[in-house]
């Protein structure tokens, strides 16, 4: 008939309004997360301050108590590190009386506290102190997992001077005052949570938790850095959604039907908590029966029937509507029932009854669907998938009771995300032995982390311990300076006889090479009053050529050589060419470099002690190639600074940070003992990677520096580079990854043969790691290129030590610019000095915090120095060119 087509229709919503819901739900979700919509939300977005789900690994004896809303619950869970499939339980239920309730909050605090002390009185031995999981089931402000301010009450309960205040140390508080047992409240939840605690077990992690009971609630593991309103930037973090209240807004009000706002009318809250009026148990027996009250004045139901008792309220439940919905059984009820309530049902209201009952839980699991296709699609984005695999943990009535909701659930989540699979997974007692799931993983967590943060003790770096390298680094720079001390300084401070930076003046076409690693570069730069122009091309130094005869090497460099000026049409002419070769050398002249020793993987014989610029002029002989003219020889430390300078003036400093590390810059020649003459100021060449090599730095060198130290082919020199540069920072990740998993701080403890290969972790994997935002599965993903399975919580712990690593790597290199820019101010007697560093080298430009720490660093250990930082744009090559015009000019 068309009143009972009306009605169910009404309560019947199309699958692309459930869509628009979905949509709606995820626009407030987005809201309640930032920190500057988050008040204005109806989705709370709450952070929970859970930042893991159980691995399986949890053993010990936990306690719990659970404050329900007539009695309060203690727990003794014993978890036996099986994977967490068969935890022992022993409960207790205390009755909660009403003046408690109602009264002050000391004595509810108190009468828990009483609870506790009289169950733990019949537990044999246990062991102190005794951690203890609080489940407080209403509205709170978290700050951590053990600190949550009340902001109201609810569910029938109103105890005085306790909204705003933190009820975990009103417990902690209650339960030391009973002088009898060593409890130690360790972690506050609510049941939402519980669900996705309880349903983790060590092969299924659950990530999104479900509560569809009395009322209704979700919370899931979300992206800690879009959880604004904590300072968590990395890793995941639970959130509790409060979604009961999404639609206080009026985004709701479009499939509200004249039932539900009379249900809302009617009850305690008006226009509050709109979704979970269409979703929670407490509300879906009121709604039928506004229907069934509708259809009667309709005379579409109970035509000669006294329907008064319909419109008393609650006389139908939502149990009952639950039974209702199943068949002929349900049928049955549905008479029984409404002949309890003093009617005379046909066959034919007992049906339509039915169909009643059917369209409003359907409708309910429809928009319960809606809310959690918005949860996945949510995670599904924010970690960047194309497809999402999760599980999620239900609790309620609603779902253990009728499978049909169930099976809507699921079916309606399939089609409004699919990309998205979900397994649906009963939780058992979300709420007790989820609390003490929440606080074994806590302590578990906190054990890592006091191990974790043991381990890498030795790598942070205290202002002290920084303001000690930069002592020493000025020491060493002072001895490297003097004539009588040169020779057994650590920082060899080298002369380059560079001793002017760009004016602008310079003018002309000129040669350059760049050699300097596994690749060599030959470029022509033309230097002209409209700039610099440059063509240019990379060849390859094979490894045998870098290891084999010093001839065999610099003829394979003239060759290079010969091909770029065919290639260019230079071969007829004869231009000043500038040598950027980047090995420690002493310089004698501005073209004439002894090689002291050979870095960077570098071995050929028949080079260390022999003037380079030589060599290369005899390989030129040895090819017949007559027009080479070398006028400069320089690293490419000096050949930064000479490129940033000429952009900027003020650049009197020349940084490299990349597969090695070193630093220029401009002294006055008074101090320079190891070259005659007093006037003006020399480019010196600190040479600074072998800073330490005297012994000095020993408190500094932890036991994985000394690991990564004995393998290199060159042990116990270039000790500071080692600790600083591109080449070095991946090996020394390795190594501390081995002692985590040798600790069983990684990878559940699982030799991983992959990581005892040498140099397999590279540097560059930290530069992609800590960059800031990216999801932790991209994480597991370059971990699991390596060969390595990776949990989430691993990836977490990966980042940190990768972040460590760098932030001392660039603090170091801090340290030793602040006692190259201090000593810059103290020559020239100023009080503050302004000065531009050029740098240089893939760890500064790639990694994404490198250069940011260094210029923190040096801010606070070189106060009076404002040090501005200059990228060099091919500052080897360019720079080359630039000191060979300088020379000309």
């Amino acid at each position: 008939i068309p009143q009972m087509q009306r009605a169910l229709l009404s309560l019947t919503i199309p699958l692309e309004m459930l869509q628009l819901v979905k949509s709606r739900m995820m626009e407030a979700m987005l809201k309640g997360l930032s920190r500057e919509t988050h008040a204005q939300s109806c989705v709370q977005m709450l952070p929970t301050f859970i930042c893991s789900t159980p691995d399986g690994t949890e053993k010990g004896n936990l306690l719990v108590v659970e404050l329900c809303q007539k009695h309060v619950r203690t727990l003794w869970v014993k978890l036996l590190g099986d994977g967490n499939y068969s935890p022992e339980i022993m409960y207790k239920i205390f009755d909660l009386p009403e003046s408690v309730m109602q009264g002050k909050g000391e004595e509810l605090f108190g009468f828990i506290a009483k609870c506790v002390c009289q169950f733990l009185s019949g537990i044999d031995s246990p062991q102190a102190p005794i951690p203890l999981g609080f489940v407080f089931p209403f509205s709170c402000k978290k700050k951590k997992l053990d600190e949550a301010e009340l902001i109201s009450w609810s569910k029938g309960f109103c105890c005085s001077d306790v909204e705003g205040k933190d009820v975990v140390q009103l417990l902690q508080k209650a339960i030391n005052s009973q002088e009898v047992y060593n409890v130690d409240v360790v972690a506050l939840l609510n049941d939402t949570v519980g669900t996705i605690m309880t349903c983790s077990t060590r092969d299924k992690p659950c990530e999104i938790g479900l509560v569809v009971d009395t009322g209704t609630n979700s919370c899931f593991m979300a992206e800690a850095q879009l959880v604004e309103m904590v300072e968590e930037t990395s890793g995941r973090m639970c959130v509790n959604t409060e979604w009961g209240s999404f639609g206080d807004d009026g985004s709701l009000n479009d499939i509200l039907t004249p039932y539900d706002q009379r249900v809302d009318q009617e009850s305690s809250d008006p226009g509050l908590k709109r979704f979970e009026k269409l979703v929670g148990g407490l509300y879906l027996g009121e709604i039928v029966r506004h229907v069934l009250v509708s259809l009667t004045a309709e005379k579409a139901l109970f035509v000669g029937s006294n329907v008064s008792t319909l419109r008393t309220k609650d006389v139908i439940r939502t149990e009952q509507v639950l039974d209702i919905i199943d068949g002929a059984d349900g049928m049955e009820t549905a008479r029984k029932i409404l002949e309890a309530l003093g009617l005379s049902p046909s066959e034919r209201d007992c049906c339509r009854v039915q169909q009643v009952c059917r369209a409003v839980v359907s409708r309910a699991a429809a928009l319960c669907a809606a809310g959690l296709a918005a949860i996945l699609t949510h995670m599904r984005e924010a970690r960047g998938l194309e497809q999402l695999s999760v599980n999620v943990g239900v609790e309620g009535q609603l779902y253990q009771r009728q499978p049909r909701f169930g099976e809507i659930l699921q079916s309606v989540t399939g089609l409004l995300a699919p990309e998205c699979t979900t397994t649906l997974l009963h939780a058992v007692d979300g709420t007790g032995r989820g609390a003490a799931m929440v606080t074994a993983v806590a302590l578990r967590l906190a054990a890592q982390r006091r191990e974790v943060d043991l381990l890498l003790a030795p790598l942070q770096l205290s202002y002290d311990d920084l303001k000690h390298v930069q002592a020493l680094m000025r020491q060493e720079m002072e001895l490297g300076l003097g004539r009588d001390t040169h020779a057994n300084a650590s920082v060899r401070m080298l002369p380059t006889y560079v001793c002017a930076t760009p004016d602008g003046k310079e003018q002309g076409k000129f040669l350059a090479l760049d050699l300097g690693g596994t690749n060599f570069r030959v470029l022509a730069v033309h230097v002209g009053k409209e700039g610099i122009r440059m063509a240019s091309e990379i060849y390859v130094i094979p490894t045998t050529a870098m290891t084999g005869t010093g001839e065999a090497l610099f003829d394979h460099i003239m060759e290079c050589i010969i091909d770029f000026q065919q290639k260019q049409d230079l071969m007829a002419q004869v231009l000043p060419l500038g040598f950027t070769f980047s090995f420690p050398c002493q310089q004698l002249g501005l073209d004439k470099a002894v090689l002291l020793n050979w870095t960077k993987g570098f071995n050929a014989s028949g080079c260390v002690g022999e003037d380079v610029v030589r060599l290369l002029r005899e390989a030129a002989q040895r090819k017949e190639h007559l027009g080479l003219k070398v006028v400069a020889v320089i690293n490419d430390t000096v050949g930064t600074m000479m490129s940033c300078g000429y952009d900027d003036p003020n650049c009197e400093i020349g940084l490299i940070v990349g597969t090695g590390s070193n630093a220029c810059y401009m002294e006055e020649m008074r101090n320079v003992g190891t070259v005659e003459g007093e006037q003006g100021r020399m480019c010196i060449n600190m040479e600074w990677g072998a800073f330490g090599d005297n012994g000095c730095l020993g408190s500094i060198f932890t036991d994985f520096d000394e690991q990564v130290d004995e393998k290199t082919i060159n042990a116990g020199k270039q000790r500071f580079e080692k600790l600083i540069s591109g080449m070095y920072l991946g090996e020394i990740v390795r190594h501390i990854l081995v002692a985590m998993v040798e600790k069983q701080l990684l990878f559940h403890g699982k030799p991983c043969s992959s990581l005892m290969e040498r140099n397999i972790f590279q540097t560059k994997f930290l530069s992609t790691i800590e960059v800031d935002g990216l999801a932790l599965r991209q994480v597991q993903g370059i971990l699991q290129d390596l060969g390595i399975q990776a949990s989430f919580e691993d990836s977490v712990l990966v980042r940190k030590v990768c972040h460590t690593v760098s932030l001392r790597a660039a603090q170091l290199c801090a340290a030793g610019l602040a006692a190259v820019v201090e000593k810059m101010r103290e020559n020239r007697g100023l009080d503050k000095m302004a000065v531009t560093v050029g740098v240089d080298g893939t760890l500064y430009k790639l990694h994404p915090c490198f250069s940011q720490n260094v210029q923190k660093t040096l801010r606070e250990l070189a106060p009076n120095c404002n040090v501005t930082f200059l990228q060099s744009e091919d500052g080897s090559g360019k720079g080359a060119a630039l000191v060979a015009a300088v020379a000309c000019r």
